[in-house]
């Protein structure tokens, strides 16, 4: 392995990769290495996908997971927001037709291709930001709007690789981007916990009479199941708001698109079943449940399309 392949975290501490140049094939073998080793099914999921997108994908996933990183992996707020100001000049470089980092070597010739606006991308580094600033949301209005920057982006991107770009396919996006956000944060309430950052809004908590305290002890309550009772159904109701979004799309985007939405609503039926308690285990999908949510996706689109 090329000694440049670095992760986020060592690659902006070690002055050889930042100052090397990268020939266009080294940036794409770089992007595709680092989307392959972050996320174990990405390679998995890409399968459903025309191979003329693989490399697209690769190359978004991994703008994306460098942003992720240096939010989350640097371990210092303040570093953490240098270092996006650095990301975020670098893809203003890039749309300026400027490109040194692989990444956005890589990422150009995809938003040349498909014509990708920048906005999404900045919208995602306006929310890692945010994240280094903001560790609790005060209302439900203020956690979506988070989403708006942290989530839907990310679909508004993959229907731009796709060919879609109108409207009301972004609408569904947004809801169904919005409610795997919103499943994720109430999967994870202990993970975030431990990060310092508390995704359940607070008028919801003082709602139902549950205190911070109750959340860092991970004490059980009625009242705390009261509220994930509530927070669940919100997402679930973007979850479904966006399952039409599968039958306006072409055959292997449906699979994917209506997997990870049945995906979402399955982290919500778990986490029911587990009566909410979310604060002393942390509700999963088991192997062989993510075959079968795969199974019946297939099935579904296969029968639309017969249809």
């Amino acid at each position: 392995m090329d000694a440049a392949f670095l992760l986020p975290k060592d690659f902006v501490e070690a002055p050889e990769a930042l100052e090397r140049s990268w020939a266009a094939g080294e940036a794409r073998a770089y992007t595709r290495w680092l989307a392959r080793i972050h996320y174990e099914n990405f390679h998995v999921v890409s399968l459903l996908l025309p191979r003329r997108l693989h490399q697209d994908f690769y190359n978004v996933y991994a703008f994306c997971r460098w942003a992720d990183d240096l939010g989350d992996e640097i371990g210092d707020p303040v570093r953490s927001l240098e270092l996006l100001d650095w990301w975020r000049e670098q893809l203003v470089r890039m749309y300026a037709g400027e490109a040194r980092h692989p990444v956005f070597l890589a990422l150009r010739e995809t938003v040349r291709r498909h014509g990708l606006p920048e906005q999404p991308f900045a919208d995602l580094i306006r929310a890692f930001v945010q994240d280094q600033k903001v560790t609790r949301y005060a209302t439900v209005a203020q956690l979506l709007d988070y989403c708006r920057y942290s989530a839907n982006p990310v679909g508004r991107l993959v229907l731009h690789l796709c060919g879609y770009s109108d409207p009301e396919r972004q609408r569904l996006s947004d809801a169904t981007c919005t409610g795997l956000q919103l499943a994720n944060f109430w999967q994870d309430v202990t993970v975030d916990w431990d990060k310092g950052r508390l995704y359940m809004p607070l008028e919801v908590l003082q709602r139902h009479s549950v205190s911070i305290e109750d959340i860092a002890r991970r004490r059980m309550s009625s009242a705390f199941r009261a509220a994930m009772e509530e927070l669940v159904g919100l997402a679930r109701r973007f979850l479904e708001e966006g399952l039409p979004l599968s039958r306006m799309v072409d055959r292997r985007l449906a699979v994917d698109l209506e997997l990870f939405s049945r995906g979402g609503l399955k982290v919500l039926e778990k986490i029911e079943k587990q009566g909410y308690d979310v604060l002393r285990r942390r509700p999963a999908v088991s192997r062989l449940e993510r075959v079968s949510l795969l199974v019946g996706t297939l099935a579904r689109v296969a029968a639309r399309r017969a249809a």
